[in-house]
């Protein structure tokens, strides 16, 4: 090997071909010039390393300076298919949006929008305008506000009601949430002293009425939305604790985490409080989520009490936690839905995905199996099998739906069978649009109940074949 085989070309020289031309057009020139000089480092490095270095090969070189730059443009943010069987996933973005709610978004993204502008008077508006007359029709409460979570939700109203006071909550109701939300954390963090209450299985009036004093800034019921005790149990009916908190002159806060604003028992789903009816109740304050059961973006909702709203969207930390115009945009189309509740599976992706016919969903399951079949070979076993999908990790978690998914397991002949599930995930995961779905019984299984529409079915069905290359 002579000393100029070893040697590369210029960067100058390298920059100067077709393709190197070609990528500075498509991702600037300061990429790949960057690119190309970490390449060279690494040829470099390796060459010292070998003791039989290989010549320098143009054509690797450039296809490697290709791979990478295109792995660099491609998004991290990336559309999914979600076969893990649950519908309102936190990790994979929970509800998904309405035609109408993207189509919002858009039109707001294209330019300026009335975001804090009142177009009849010419003068500065409130950006919760768009949305506070949606919340009042649908919930009966005279106010409401948003901001950009429920567990933001939760810290504004305890630090605009409770700062330096107490709160009593019931010990059956100090729940941790996904990434390790804690009501006693945040209780901390927002400057209000938790008072415990009762036990953790039975809380009663009188362990409420026992701990209010002069200290009692509100007191707070939070909804179990992502857990269930089961058993010997007693809780506080919220009329009866509206009238204790009315009858001692302090508000009284409901948290209903998931949050709906329907009765989904209309179409065969579990019974959830609604916002509605804590406010006929008498809560002063009702929080919940806008990405979960509600169906729309991610946002934490806040109604009640006029006074009391008002003061909570004085408290510095509403600027600091408040919605952008995408997301008010995406709420508003979503919740003008709910003005047509006869309709609402029609239009709402997430409640047409939990109230999927179990017969449908089988049907599908039997439509692509062969396809899968077919890309995964002798390999692989491919089934159709009855499952069961969850409504959401935080949003009644512990009730299932029937469904229909496709088990891929080990063929009879098959080696190294035992992480064969593993190895099949991350094939799957590695297509162009990644497909998760969950590992259970030694299976790879892909619920089908969120695989929804002709066109996601095709999709999904075409990148198939890239499978047939996958090492598993």
């Amino acid at each position: 090997m002579t000393a100029a085989m070893l040697r590369p070309p210029s960067l100058d020289a390298l920059l100067a071909s077709p393709l190197m031309q070609g990528l500075a057009s498509e991702h600037g020139r300061t990429a790949v010039l960057s690119t190309a000089r970490q390449t060279l480092d690494l040829w470099r490095a390796q060459a010292t390393a070998s003791a039989e270095p290989a010549a320098f090969d143009v054509d690797h070189f450039e296809q490697h300076c290709q791979q990478t730059l295109q792995q660099q443009a491609a998004p991290a943010l990336r559309a999914v298919f979600n076969l893990t069987g649950t519908v309102l996933h936190t990790n994979l973005g929970r509800a998904v949006m309405a035609p109408q709610a993207m189509a919002a978004v858009l039109a707001v993204m294209r330019g300026a929008a009335n975001l804090e502008y009142d177009l009849a008077k010419g003068a500065r508006g409130d950006r919760d305008d768009h949305i506070d007359g949606l919340l009042k029709e649908l919930t009966g409460a005279e106010a409401a506000t948003a901001v950009n979570n429920n567990a933001a939700a939760v810290l504004l109203v305890l630090a605009a009601l409770a700062e330096r006071k107490e709160v009593p909550v019931s010990r059956g109701e100090l729940v941790e949430i996904g990434g390790a939300f804690r009501i006693p954390d945040i209780m901390r963090r927002a400057g209000a002293k938790l008072v415990e209450v009762g036990t953790t299985n039975r809380t009663h009036l009188r362990d409420f009425e026992e701990a209010m004093g002069p200290r009692t800034g509100l007191v707070m019921k939070v909804h179990a939305s992502n857990y269930a005790i089961q058993g010997f149990t007693a809780s506080v009916p919220i009329a009866e604790l509206a009238a204790l908190c009315k009858a001692h002159g302090v508000p009284f806060v409901e948290d209903l985490g998931s949050g709906t604003l329907v009765d989904l028992r209309r179409w065969g789903l579990p019974a959830e409080p609604t916002p509605a009816m804590s406010i006929a109740a008498g809560a002063n304050v009702v929080t919940f989520s806008g990405d979960k059961l509600l169906g729309g973006p991610q946002a934490g909702l806040l109604v009640g009490d006029k006074a009391l709203i008002q003061k909570i969207k004085r408290h510095p930390l509403k600027r600091a936690l408040r919605l952008d115009k995408m997301s008010i945009a995406a709420l508003e189309a979503t919740l003008k839905l709910y003005r047509d509740p006869d309709r609402l599976t029609e239009h709402l992706p997430a409640l047409r995905l939990l109230t999927r016919g179990e017969a449908e969903i089988q049907a599908l399951a039997q439509r692509l199996a062969p396809a899968v079949a077919q890309a995964l070979g002798a390999r692989a076993r491919v089934q159709v099998l009855p499952c069961r999908s969850q409504i959401g990790s935080g949003s009644l978690p512990v009730d299932l739906l029937p469904s229909a998914c496709i088990a891929i397991g080990a063929a009879a002949d098959a080696k190294r069978a035992g992480r064969l599930p593993e190895r099949l995930a991350e094939a799957f995961r590695a297509l162009p649009t990644p497909v998760v779905g969950r590992i259970e019984d030694g299976q790879l299984r892909l619920d089908l109940r969120c695989l929804d529409g002709a066109d996601a079915e095709a999709a999904f069905v075409a990148q198939l074949p890239l499978l047939q290359q996958a090492r598993f």
